[in-house]
């Protein structure tokens, strides 16, 4: 048994490749003399990773192909030359990620957890109750509230300076990685609703007692290599191949790291990439191009986040070992992780490990690794005087330009949904559409991003005609009182409608 993680295609058109194309020879996989119907999935990470793993045990051919050597998109780690990890900033596991939770179970990880927001805490947004209630009652108050800034939004509905400056803008600044005044207020009070005020149980979190990449992603690429699976690092889709009769994309073409390119046959395609990387690949496609559901997504921005890994000679105990910072400049927001208390390789260092997280770090995108450090250590230092006394023995600073999706206003009407006007190609990310109708889960949350691979794949084997459909948890029920407040909003908003008024509380 692992040790504990966590602390508190058969359709379609023949295609002819051209000389500078050649298919992908890999093992042809049959069940019951019967050739395997094939699944390629573009993307690592948890979407990708959610797609493969379930379509592999529906009994498909699958190959996951990723631009990275080593698959796992922001939840990617390494070791630097002495042998120190490093990885792509530290995620939380929040307790309503009832999926991954499920999946971990699944693979025989153990869990343990944890910590809360208080009851008073949940009350000091009493102001915002009634956008909680009202927002995404109906598509039509959905997309008001996505027009408008969160910012404009807590201004006008009388927020304290204290409580902006003190959680929301912290909050917003690590969850969905950008200030207030550049957030949807739809996709603001989506996440603050999700991680932080629907339940009471709401806000207690876990992180991982190791690198996400070594301790959840590494078994898992595992499983799903038992079950036929292949995860392959290197390849860089350019573009699919169509039948145009069928609608049908029937291949995937990527160049690999010798500059070769590459046809994988498809029955089915999951696109799990982030923004930025569907951008890239649309650009280079006529075929995506062409078609609205992927032009649109170059209207959706990116934000830079960073993660900087610092080792100490000396020992300083915090009185959290994960912390929300502000403060640190313009728009920036961060998290500073005790990894001695938090993972299990560093508990018996004799100087402390820290993680500081930046979110919506462009202005500290361009300054050398030195200048970084000084800056963080600066800071640090005027929080905690003992920092002043302390030597840096060791240090990495990790960039990811345009890395994560901005929630931006507006921005709802240019995301994807799951179905494209493909037949049975796919999209699974954690900046899909959100709202009413879908999947509880919100914002840039690994839960999100887990759960529409699963959406994705059950999409696929329903395109397809199997009957195999993985099981999908779904958010907790409203709590009772929210649950007639909903109820009585969305009857006031069709009573206005019928009256011939339209969006009565905005």
């Amino acid at each position: 048994m692992a040790s504990g993680w966590l602390v508190n295609a058969g359709h379609g058109c023949p295609w002819r490749a051209s000389q500078s194309a050649r298919p992908e020879k890999g093992k042809e996989q049959e069940v019951d003399g019967q050739k395997k119907l094939r699944a390629v999935i573009i993307g690592g990470g948890w979407a990708g990773f959610g797609a493969a793993h379930s379509l592999a045990k529906a009994g498909m051919e699958v190959t996951l192909l990723d631009a990275a050597p080593s698959p796992g998109g922001l939840s990617t780690g390494f070791r630097t030359a002495k042998g120190r990890p490093v990885e792509a900033g530290i995620k939380g596991f929040w307790w309503q990620y009832h999926n991954i939770f499920s999946l971990v179970k699944e693979l025989d990880i153990i869990i343990a957890c944890c910590r809360s927001l208080s009851l008073l805490d949940r009350l000091s947004a009493f102001p915002l109750v009634k956008a909680l209630v009202e927002y995404d009652v109906d598509d039509n108050a959905y997309t008001s509230y996505d027009l408008m800034t969160a910012r404009q939004l807590f201004r006008e509905g009388g927020i304290s300076r204290q409580l902006y400056c003190d959680f929301l803008e912290p909050f917003l600044l690590v969850t969905l990685f950008a200030p207030p005044e550049h957030l949807s207020a739809a996709a603001a009070l989506g996440t603050l609703y999700y991680y932080a005020l629907g339940h009471q149980q709401d806000f207690d979190v876990c992180w991982c007692k190791g690198p996400v990449a070594e301790l959840i992603f590494m078994p898992w690429i595992q499983a799903i290599e038992r079950l036929g699976g292949r995860i392959l690092g290197g390849k860089y889709v350019q573009d699919v191949v169509l039948c145009s009769d069928s609608n049908r994309v029937t291949s995937v073409s990527a160049v690999n790291e010798h500059g070769d390119t590459e046809l994988y046959e498809a029955d089915v395609v999951v696109f799990a990439v982030g923004v930025k990387a569907l951008q890239k690949i649309v650009a280079s496609s006529s075929a995506l191009a062409a078609r609205h559901e992927f032009s649109s997504t170059t209207n959706i921005g990116t934000v830079d986040v960073m993660a900087i890994r610092l080792w100490l000679d000396s020992l300083i105990q915090l009185k959290n070992p994960s912390n929300v910072l502000s403060g640190i400049g313009p728009g920036i927001g961060g998290t500073l992780f005790d990894l001695n208390t938090l993972q299990e390789e560093f508990a018996k260092e004799m100087g402390s490990v820290l993680e500081v997280d930046l979110y919506h770090a462009n202005p500290f995108m361009p300054l050398s690794d030195k200048v970084v450090i000084e800056k963080i250590m600066n800071y640090l230092s005027q929080c905690d005087k003992r920092f002043g006394d302390t030597q840096i023995v060791d240090s990495s600073v990790l960039r990811y330009k345009e890395a994560v999706t901005l929630f931006g206003p507006g921005s709802h009407q240019y995301m994807a949904s799951t179905k494209t006007s493909f037949s049975n190609l796919f999209i699974a990310g954690d900046w899909l559409k959100q709202g009413p109708g879908s999947h509880g889960a919100r914002g840039l949350s690994q839960e999100k991003a887990y759960v529409s691979g699963l959406i994705a794949a059950n999409a696929a084997t329903r395109s397809l005609g199997i009957d195999f459909y993985a099981n999908i948890i779904g958010v907790e029920e409203d709590e009772p009182h929210v649950a007639v407040a909903k109820s009585t909003a969305r009857e006031i908003r069709q009573t206005a409608r019928n009256l011939g008024f339209d969006f009565p509380f905005l």
